[in-house]
């Protein structure tokens, strides 16, 4: 079977990008730097002291990584003056900025948003909400986008799986939104389907999941998820998207042909959107740990700018792959 995050780690390789690591006093995040850096995933622009880096790290070659101090680089006066100008309404003062861009993920969202960088990966020691606030204070949300979503790549198992032709599939929202609008739901599917044939390489084919399969059940929570298939297709005519589906009537061809037998979708989806968090969540986990998928992600999308949080468990590999992703996500 094809390893495709070796797949992923080769298109980011040709893409040349920059990406920004904001916590360079994380030994996980410097040997990711180094490793990144040496196998031409990305330009790596890595947040903190060089000489405390390289000090607590002697063994990792920082050969070509390019470290940038947040306290004392050049380039500090022209970040304060522009994030006084971003939060001016909310009457930033140069003192309060300069406090937070002593703060990497601050200072890195900063460099993201003058495009000095062309991606940012950060929360290897640090909170979601330490991450995803810059985020949505700097990079805010991309036009059109109501708001912020995660999907995550599903990988199959070595043994393959008769409904994954592609040996992967997409789950969103996995990790990011508890509850959704009908438009935030359809927003949300967008952009997987982007995220889809960007980074997988897929030709996304979209389930908006339910209990019910093309009005087979009456509830809001049914109803929302319809509406939110209206309003994705008024947005996105040419996606190949439908719903509400139930999970089997979105996979498997004898039951979509009972189920659904007008859908383009049904039988084959291969992009899976749930209607809230709860449901993402258990089943991305049911699907890894029954199933014997391997979950990559949750993985930020709907940001102007290519924006990750990383896991506080991950590994350097783990961070090495997420470099990847960010890079491909710089080309939508």
């Amino acid at each position: 079977m094809k390893n495709i995050l070796e797949e992923i780690k080769i298109k980011a390789k040709a893409l040349n990008k920059k990406i920004v690591l904001c916590e360079g006093e994380d030994s996980r995040v410097v040997k990711a730097a180094a490793d990144a850096t040496k196998e031409g995933v990305a330009q790596i622009v890595l947040l903190g002291d060089e000489q405390a880096i390289k000090k607590a790290n002697p063994d990792v070659d920082l050969t070509d990584v390019t470290i940038v101090n947040p306290l004392t680089d050049e380039k500090l006066p022209v970040y304060n003056e522009k994030l006084c100008q971003l939060r001016a309404s909310k009457g930033m003062t140069p003192d309060q900025a300069a406090k937070l861009l002593a703060d990497g993920t601050y200072f890195g969202a900063m460099m993201l948003k003058m495009g000095d960088v062309d991606g940012l990966v950060s929360g290897a020691c640090h909170s979601t909400a330490n991450t995803l606030r810059p985020g949505l204070q700097i990079i805010k949300t991309a036009p059109g986008v109501s708001s912020v979503s995660s999907f995550n790549l599903m990988i199959c198992p070595p043994q393959g799986n008769p409904y994954c032709p592609d040996g992967l599939v997409i789950f969103a929202d996995c990790g990011l939104n508890p509850t959704y609008t009908s438009e935030g739901l359809a927003d949300c599917a967008i952009a997987t389907a982007n995220s889809a044939k960007a980074i997988a390489g897929i030709d996304p084919k979209v389930a908006m999941l339910s209990f019910s399969t093309m009005g087979s059940a009456k509830h809001d929570n049914v109803t929302l998820v319809a509406d939110a298939v209206k309003i994705a297709k008024e947005k996105a005519p040419e996606l190949k998207l439908d719903g509400e589906l139930q999970f089997d009537a979105a996979i498997v061809p004898s039951v979509a042909k009972l189920k659904a037998p007008q859908s383009e979708v049904a039988g084959q989806a291969n992009v899976f959107i749930f209607p809230d968090l709860q449901a993402g969540n258990i089943g991305y986990k049911i699907a890894e740990r029954l199933g014997g998928f391997m979950a990559v992600g949750p993985i930020c999308q709907g940001f102007a700018k290519p924006l990750n949080d990383l896991s506080r468990g991950c590994k350097s590999e783990d961070i090495v792959a997420a470099l990847a992703i960010t890079a491909l996500q710089a080309q939508l």
